[in-house]
């Protein structure tokens, strides 16, 4: 799947929870967010409509480096965020409330990151066919 492709379904099925995606669906997806969210965060600066906040120890104003454009970005790529994190875990063979172990410390994290980073499972699993249709039962036997 391309980057454009994987930002098109992503937002196609932003409401969809069912299903796998596949793990280039979901790393282009997450590249696209950061790169608009980065954007965003530098367009409320040049346009100053990043929020201020003031330092306790010298009561001094400065930026936060995001704004309202920064906060509509994240807003709209919240959900399709969401639901492609599911269909991932969905592709491992997990339930999407396994994204829950990411609030254990560290643990957590690096569970998850290895589970995105893993093919999925092979062939089908409860949560629909392989999305990549390949079988590799006959090139291991």
């Amino acid at each position: 799947m391309t980057f454009a492709e994987s930002v098109k379904t992503c937002f196609a099925n932003s409401t969809v929870w069912q299903g796998r995606a596949t793990r280039s669906e979901y790393w282009y997806f997450t590249l696209y967010s950061f790169l608009v969210q980065i954007a965003a965060m530098v367009v409320d600066n040049v346009l100053g409509t990043s929020f201020s906040v003031t330092d306790p120890g010298t009561g001094e104003a400065m930026s936060a480096g995001y704004g309202w454009i920064y906060l509509l970005v994240a807003l709209v790529n919240l959900l399709p965020g969401l639901a492609v994190l599911v269909r991932r875990l969905h592709d491992t063979g997990r339930s999407g409330w396994w994204y829950w172990i990411i609030l254990v410390p560290l643990i957590g994290v690096i569970m998850l990151l290895v589970w995105f980073c893993s093919r999925g499972t092979v062939g089908n699993n409860a949560y629909g066919p392989d999305p990549l249709g390949g079988d590799l039962g006959s090139t291991f036997s």
